[in-house]
């Protein structure tokens, strides 16, 4: 399997040339040749897998330069019930007939990104070991990819972690998972701005090629390839639970920011995984649902980023969207990088032509937002009728499914973190007497140390940082 750019670079890399890399050497995301196609035979035999060899089976298919014994152990350390609180891993819960939740949110920092990430941190560990080498991860996070990643890497040899997080724009909860870490290898960097402010830095940083190498600079965002992929797992698993036979269609809702998420759901997708609809559901910040409802995307400014009861949705650039958008334009990398990297960068906004928005339904993608008030809604009617407590990110979603879902099509709804990282919005929507559990050792988690740097929105400030903190 080689990989190739979605901005028209069609250099031929493996998946380890990719893996420790962000985005591909133009400015483009890194993209398969082609997606693996997969067969009625093969979902039969996959169907009873447990979860790690199901990981196992279905990366084996995308990496072909990691030994198939070195890359099921991978997956068996990684997807175990000590990590993940349960055999299933990603247990399907009933909420009422047609609706049901995936448990995505039961590892070490209670959200959905630890399914990847712990899987990223082995690799990571894995590919540098084999190549005598070390690396520096830059990252953005809204709040769960910052300390899903730090767990995920805290400790891991020949690792350092450099996260940007928007100063003050995180629940306590989140900020307390990353910055209360006194780990060596791992910096957090406040910055004063929004996610988006974070993210460009990112970019900017991994199109200084020079800086990029000297620096041995990597990322875990949804960019990263790898980390996307091990997302598409949880789907193929979801589909499993909900159905009985191959001839059944489920439709799936995501919580949706940075597209990384629903672009798994997309490749599963194309894999042949008998999809129906993937729901985009959005929050005020509701840039991919005015694409997917009018066919333009239009980055918002700091000022039209709202801060919203679901933070890590508040992104206003979905950075992992180009993904989609190259295989809906039908992998026209100079089309795509003149919307991406030519009108995005120029103008913050685009518009398909209507050729081109008339393709959508034929990926299976439908959209819908909600507002502050609708996630209290959720959060109160879910807990009231069938004693589920929702996080506020999932109550996005579920109020879009119960909007959405078709009779005879079962509707998954991804969870995406659990409610104890946002306690402050469960209390406003249920009153204080109703307590969101967490574990017993994040008892006093608000009340640690805390540890990290506040800093501008500049790209070459942080450079500096890195290069302070970095032995050459």
């Amino acid at each position: 399997m080689k990989y190739i750019s979605t901005r028209g670079d069609q250099t031929e890399r493996r998946f380890c040339e990719i893996l420790l890399e962000g985005l591909a050497p133009d400015g483009g995301l890194y993209l398969p040749v082609s997606y693996p196609r997969i067969d009625a035979a093969t979902l039969t035999r996959w169907r009873d897998l447990p979860y790690a060899e199901l990981a196992f089976e279905i990366l084996s298919l995308y990496i072909d330069d990691i030994p198939a014994d070195d890359l099921r152990a991978l997956t068996h350390k990684t997807y175990t019930a000590e990590v993940f609180g349960t055999e299933a891993i990603v247990p399907l819960k009933l909420l009422e007939p047609g609706l049901c939740l995936e448990s995505l949110s039961n590892g070490p920092t209670l959200a959905f990104k630890d399914m990847a990430m712990q899987l990223l941190g082995n690799l990571f560990e894995y590919e540098l070991a084999r190549r005598g080498e070390q690396l520096n991860i830059l990252g953005a996070t809204s709040g769960d990819t910052g300390s899903a990643a730090e767990y995920a890497m805290r400790g891991k040899a020949g690792v350092r972690v450099f996260m940007l997080s928007p100063h003050g724009r995180m629940s306590p909860f989140q900020q307390a998972q990353m910055f209360s870490l006194q780990d060596e290898n791992i910096h957090n960097l406040a910055v004063e701005g929004v996610f988006d402010d974070c993210q460009d830095i990112v970019k900017a940083v991994s199109n200084d090629l020079d800086f990029k190498r000297a620096y041995r600079i990597g990322t875990v965002n949804s960019i990263n390839w790898a980390r996307l992929l091990a997302q598409v797992v949880y789907y193929f698993a979801g589909y499993f639970q909900a159905t009985q036979s191959n001839d059944e269609q489920v439709s799936f809702t995501v919580p949706s920011g940075n597209f990384g998420n629903v672009c798994a759901g997309h490749v599963a997708r194309m894999m042949g995984l008998p999809v129906k609809h993937l729901v985009v559901a959005t929050n005020e910040n509701n840039v991919l649902e005015e694409f997917f409802r009018t066919g333009t995307y239009r980055v918002r400014g700091s000022s039209e980023t709202w801060e919203t009861s679901s933070p890590s949705m508040d992104i206003s650039k979905a950075s992992n969207f180009e993904r989609f958008v190259f295989d809906l334009l039908g992998r026209d990398g100079a089309r795509t990088k003149a919307l991406f990297g030519d009108a995005v960068s120029k103008d913050g906004v685009f518009t398909l032509s209507a050729d081109e928005f008339a393709r959508i339904p034929a990926y299976g993608f439908q959209s819908g937002r909600s507002t502050h008030a609708d996630r209290l809604a959720t959060i109160r009617a879910t807990y009231a009728g069938q004693g589920v407590l929702i996080d506020t990110h999932t109550a996005d979603g579920v109020k879009v499914a119960r909007e959405l879902r078709e009779e005879g099509v079962p509707m998954i709804v991804l969870e995406t973190a659990l409610p104890a990282k946002f306690e402050g919005t469960i209390a406003e929507a249920l009153g204080a007497d109703v307590q969101a559990p967490r574990p017993a050792a994040l008892a006093d988690l608000e009340s640690r140390p805390k540890r990290f740097q506040v800093m501008p929105a500049d790209t070459a400030v942080i450079q500096q940082y890195v290069r302070d903190h970095v032995p050459l």
